[in-house]
């Protein structure tokens, strides 16, 4: 526990709520995914483009749940970067956080650049400049803080998403009229007018509309209360988009001629014209304020979600270590900076409609390795790995969230294959060259295959304890049962640590049945060997016991502090001499994650300035419960 106000300076301010994990996710999909794409999807496979929406959808699902899963079970900055790396290790890495950052780098230079295409409908300005500027906007939002750059956001989301709402209803309501018979016998027939083939095709094609969904775990670190507000917001996303993308595609086949609708590049803007009829003008104007707030919100939410990759890198030394630097706002300044200069470069120099899209196929190749990267980090034993949320059908589920991102790479042609490779080549360059000479650990496979058992590293365990222990309490964990129920040692004299170990071993071996003897000669290591957590005046050594059934806690007050035993002791002894409180804390071997959730809550609790204050005054034993 020493040393913890440093470490809490370098750690990114949990500034982000459920609806803030929502507007990232959603902000980060609808943008070229419905304003521009369904026209050239509906090309290649005619009026099953609307189904080829849904089932993309259900293609996503599977590295959401596994995302999901390592972003509670691993809320740090970096997202895929950071999994990858303490799943596969740092070479995998270090590929999946460059890999990520240019390809979120340039997908977010071309939403922002993809935007001319509506706001030509109304003005004539040049797309670059206007791109170019909103970069450095967003620059500026992201660099005052996470909370100002959601914030942002929420309204962009919100003012996309009510638009949307607004344009399905009233689509639905055009087609009703119309007759749904009518409409599905003159529009959606024949339904897959190129084979399965042309649909199959279609499907990858579309999928990275989704790809954004995964945007949030970059940020996971910021999140509050991760274990429900990761997963809840994704799967809130997902919905959303899921019902916009199939629904609001279907409108677009109904009201759209085919030959117009597969040319269209605002498709959107065109079914409202058609459906509005006089009120065209305005309903155009709405749906133009609604697709620049779609591509300005994805390229929101890729500057703040990029910039993390560099920070996390940095803290690694996979990149210089500048990049891992907080600014007076406690955000990644310089990252954010590189970030968007990388973006406006984009804009000047590429074409990043054409990148944009072989991007996505590497970001196809990294949904494969997130699916394996759960598949190892359960099955490496490690007691630090205790994630709020465990995806559903585990292997099931990831065994096609790995093979089915592949298969739609090679959907997806040559060059988009060729692209993936050249990034490959090109981060695993970078590893070689300055990452590997400068890092010594490797992720959690050396712990998953015995075979490898003697290049495990120790370290990962240590360190996904110590994120469990800052996520903080469960709704289920009985924290303040356990306290109610705990007995009270008051030492109002000068006490020895041998005494209080014994009195604490012997009242906690009668209450859990255990044997004291090796309760206090295990306590006694834990002091001796430096291995309790001691700070301001308060102990807490903990032990995991097989056989006991529920947590037990027991407080110990001690007015005159400790004294040392004749043996030594790996406890300085200044600090023995100092404590007031000592916390002994038992729970089951079975469930190391609620072990570690409690013995951090504890720390919490110790850490409030006015603890040593109240503890001290207090009367009763009551009072020292509380």
């Amino acid at each position: 526990m020493t040393g913890r106000g440093a470490k809490d300076r370098s750690r990114l301010a949990k500034e982000l709520g459920l609806f803030d994990v929502y507007a990232i996710s959603t902000g980060a999909m609808f943008s070229s995914g419905f304003f521009l794409l369904p026209g050239l999807a509906a090309a290649q496979t005619g009026p099953s483009v609307a189904l080829a929406y849904l089932v993309a959808g259900f293609f996503i699902l599977p590295a959401m749940f596994s995302v999901a899963e390592l972003a509670t079970a691993m809320p740090r900055a970096g997202g895929a970067y950071y999994f990858l790396d303490r799943a596969l290790g740092p070479m995998v890495g270090t590929i999946g956080g460059l890999g990520t950052w240019l390809a979120l780098v340039l997908k977010s230079a071309f939403a922002l650049v993809g935007m001319g295409a509506y706001l030509a409908i109304y003005l004539d300005i040049p797309v670059e400049p206007l791109a170019v500027g909103l970069t450095v906007l967003f620059m500026a939002v992201n660099v005052v803080g996470a909370k100002e750059s959601s914030g942002l956001q929420r309204w962009l989301v919100t003012i996309l998403v009510g638009i949307l709402a607004v344009f399905i209803v009233l689509g639905l309501d055009e087609v009703a009229e119309r007759g749904f018979a009518e409409i599905n016998g003159a529009r959606f027939s024949p339904f897959f007018a190129f084979g399965l083939t042309g649909f199959m095709s279609t499907v990858g094609f579309v999928f990275v509309s989704y790809a954004g969904l995964t945007k949030v775990a970059s940020v996971s670190e910021e999140v509050r209360n991760p274990d429900r507000n990761i997963p809840l917001g994704m799967t809130l996303s997902l919905l959303t988009a899921a019902v916009v993308y199939s629904v609001g595609v279907y409108i677009l086949v109904a009201v759209i001629p085919s030959e117009q609708l597969w040319t269209d590049l605002t498709p959107v803007a065109t079914a409202a014209q058609a459906f509005l009829g006089g009120a065209g003008g305005v309903a155009v104007m709405a749906i133009v304020i609604a697709a620049v707030a779609a591509f300005a919100s994805t390229g929101n939410a890729g500057i703040l979600s990029a910039s993390r990759y560099p920070l996390a890198m940095a803290r690694d030394r996979l990149v210089p270590a500048t990049f891992g630097e907080l600014g007076r706002f406690r955000t990644p300044t310089r990252s954010i900076v590189v970030t968007g200069g990388l973006m406006i470069a984009a804009i000047l120099l590429l074409d990043v409609s054409a990148i944009a899209k072989l991007a996505s196929a590497f970001q196809l190749v990294l949904f494969s390795l997130l699916c394996l990267a759960v598949v190892i980090m359960r099955e490496s034993g490690i007691d630090g790995y205790d994630p709020g949320f465990r995806s559903p059908l585990y292997p099931w589920m990831q065994i096609f969230g790995f093979i089915a991102p592949m298969w739609l790479v090679a959907e997806m042609g040559q060059m988009a294959i060729l692209f993936s490779l050249g990034l490959l080549g090109a981060t695993l360059g970078w590893y070689h060259w300055y990452a590997r000479p400068r890092v010594e650990r490797s992720g959690a496979i050396f712990h998953a295959f015995a075979r490898l058992g003697a290049l495990r590293y120790g370290g990962l365990d240590q360190e996904l304890r110590t994120i469990v222990a800052e996520k903080g309490l469960r709704d289920e964990d009985p924290f303040d049962a356990i306290v109610a129920a705990a007995p009270v040692l008051r030492l109002d004299g000068p006490a020895s640590l041998g005494e209080l170990v014994l009195r604490a071993a012997n009242s906690l071996g009668e209450r859990t049945d255990s044997d004291p003897d090796w309760l206090r000669e295990s306590f006694l290591e834990e002091i001796e060997g430096g291995f309790a957590p001691i700070a301001n005046g308060v102990a807490i050594p903990h032990l995991r016991v097989r056989g006991i059934e529920r947590p037990c806690l027991l407080l110990a007050r001690c007015l005159d502090g400790v004294e040392l035993l004749d043996r030594g002791t790996g406890t300085p002894e200044q600090e023995l001499r100092a404590l007031r409180a000592v916390f002994f804390l038992l729970s089951p071997e079975s469930d190391p994650g609620r072990h570690l959730r409690l013995l951090g809550h504890l720390a919490t609790v110790v850490d409030d300035p006015d603890f040593a204050r109240r503890w001290m005054e207090a009367e009763t034993d009551n009072q020292l419960r509380g």
